[in-house]
């Protein structure tokens, strides 16, 4: 009996022992997982149902970009899902961009107080056109021509010289608004973009094509900036979108033979525009503006005069530090051309005079917005209209 008893627990143990082992061979143990999988089965019929309307949410958040290639013109671009409507045409539409920008504050509350005619006006206006970054070449040029005409009373009041100031500052940026002229007997007519890290060269691309493409042109771009993936990626789908092909090797690339194989391929194509990206660098990186005059001097292989335009961008909030910049990159490549962008908002503008009047490039356009359509065509006294306005209570 004490045998049996103490069997009893051992059999127990061989029992459980046994169990898997002929679950294993015969189709007892089988049947236990589909009691336990048949529920999880029915209850997957029921799953289908709420992926089902999710599954179309999906392809619907992704039309619009597959759409938007081929309407180049639509506002609902997911790029500006947040952005603001473009401005207006015309002074208007600078005007509302540029009006929060420190030079417009400081100058245009300066006249509003109705000041006195004395040296002591002289003196604000000179600092408040360095505060904007006018720079000390221009704001002395400017500042001198206002003294001599008021110490002779060509004044009458306030008024008078906030006209003159503004007759000045059209004076100063005349002579640099010259809008890009497409020669359409160079096809293709090459431009290679230009400028620090940050200041939206890419983007400037993109809009450039819009525009060009509106104007007739056949376009295509050089995605020149091989050292980020996504300056590529960002580039393909600015194509995507415009209906644009973009010429584009792997990630670290050589840029220069991304350049030259855009030129060729472009030819065999007979667009009239190609616009070459490039990497965005500093400009006190040596390394990165040598290879900048090789990608010009790479494509200079294909012809005299090629490229036919350096554009170089600027954001107009950088300052001061923007005349360096220019200095160091123009020395390394001629630039025939800038593009000032990011006026809206806060920026204080003032560079664009101290651009003109240290280097005399042309300033070709001017971006007041995120908007393709903000991207303008320099308007000297459209936008020194937006700081000072002629009256001053506006």
């Amino acid at each position: 009996m004490r045998v049996f008893s103490d069997n009893r627990p051992h059999m127990v143990n061989w029992f459980w022992r046994k169990k898997p082992a002929e679950s294993e061979k015969p189709v007892e143990q089988p049947p236990a997982p589909p009691a336990t999988v048949e529920p999880a089965i029915a209850d997957t019929p029921f799953i289908p149902p709420t992926p089902a309307p999710q599954a179309p949410d999906a392809p619907t958040e992704t039309t619009p970009a597959s759409v938007t290639p081929t309407v180049p013109d639509s506002t609902d671009d997911p790029d500006y899902a947040h952005a603001a409507p473009a401005a207006p045409a015309g002074k208007i539409g600078w005007r509302e961009r540029l009006k929060g920008s420190s030079f417009a504050k400081s100058l245009g509350g300066l006249f509003s107080r109705n000041p006195k005619l004395d040296e002591e006006l002289l003196e604000e206006i000179e600092t408040a056109l360095l505060t904007a970054d006018v720079g000390i070449k221009a704001t002395n040029t400017l500042v001198d021509d206002l003294r001599i005409r008021m110490n002779r009373r060509e004044f009458a009041d306030a008024a008078a010289l906030l006209a003159a100031l503004r007759e000045d500052l059209i004076a100063m940026l005349r002579p640099v608004a010259k809008p890009l002229e497409i020669d359409r007997n160079a096809r293709p007519f090459v431009i290679v973009t230009i400028g620090v890290n940050g200041v939206g060269k890419t983007t400037t691309i993109g809009k450039l094509a819009r525009r060009f493409s509106h104007e007739g042109h056949s376009i295509m771009l050089a995605a020149g900036d091989t050292f980020r993936a996504a300056a590529v990626a960002q580039l393909q789908a600015w194509g995507e979108r415009n209906g644009v092909h973009v010429v584009a090797q792997g990630q670290d690339a050589d840029a220069a033979a991304v350049a030259f194989d855009a030129y060729s391929s472009a030819k065999a194509r007979g667009a009239s525009v190609l616009i070459a990206d490039t990497a965005g660098r500093l400009h006190t990186q040596g390394g990165l503006m040598d290879e900048l005059g090789k990608i010009v001097r790479v494509l200079g292989k294909h012809g005299a005069g090629i490229p036919h335009e350096v554009l170089m961008v600027i954001d107009g909030t950088t300052g001061q530090n923007a005349i360096s910049q220019l200095r160091a990159f123009n020395a390394k490549v001629p630039v025939t051309g800038l593009v000032v962008t990011k006026l809206d908002g806060t920026a204080k503008g003032g560079v664009v005079f101290a651009l003109a009047r240290e280097f005399g490039i042309p300033i070709r356009y001017a971006g007041i917005g995120e908007r393709p359509e903000d991207l303008r065509v320099f308007d000297p006294e459209a936008f020194v209209d937006a700081l000072l306005p002629q009256s001053l209570g506006q």
